[in-house]
């Protein structure tokens, strides 16, 4: 019976979909490619995609970027590079998925006195960062073909801030070289 309720949990984070990049409030298009974005802060959204974890709770900011590429060329990702800007200008970089677990450590275990003057250590909790979804989960494509969907999370260490913008950068197109414009995207 326990197994069908850990079956039951996986499904929960398993059906996670990522929408449509036009049909996000915070889209914009430039050369028929349109990105949209949105932060995962809280509520049933957060649960969808990352099941009991919170990432927002432990001070990590995810922001699902979706990638729609319209333009009948095929584009590179691997160089795309999100910055989160706040609304005085300050800038944070997104931290790499595999980082995000180094975060927040693990409790130190407690060490209590047994008998004979032994010490008895008691097991920590695990690292609360250190869910599969937060890499699983995060933007990860290196090429994205002409009529495809790209889609995953970027993390950052800060707060959502009234006013602040997601910049995007380094998208080129595969066959020329040729980079293409930037997208900043509200966060609202």
């Amino acid at each position: 019976m326990s197994i069908a309720a850990l079956l039951a949990a996986d499904k929960e984070t398993a059906l996670f979909k990522a929408p449509a990049a036009s049909s996000l409030t915070n889209h914009q298009t430039n050369s028929q490619i349109t990105i949209g974005a949105d932060a995962y802060i809280s509520g049933e959204k957060v649960k969808t995609a990352f099941g009991k974890l919170d990432p927002y709770q432990y001070g990590v900011l995810p922001v699902l970027v979706v990638i729609q590429n319209d333009s009948g060329k095929t584009i590179r990702l691997d160089q795309l590079k999100a910055v989160y800007v706040g609304p005085n200008n300050d800038r944070v970089e997104a931290t790499p998925a595999k980082e995000v677990r180094y975060l927040e450590g693990p409790n130190r275990p407690r060490m209590i006195p047994g008998p004979g003057g032994q010490v008895k250590v008691l097991k920590g909790k695990k690292n609360p960062l250190e869910a599969w979804e937060i890499e699983g989960r995060a933007m990860s494509a290196q090429m994205l073909p002409a009529g495809q969907t790209a889609s995953g999370f970027y993390y950052f260490q800060t707060g959502l801030q009234r006013g602040a913008t997601l910049y995007l950068s380094g998208l080129s197109e595969a066959a020329t070289g040729k980079e293409l414009l930037y997208f900043e995207l509200p966060l609202q």
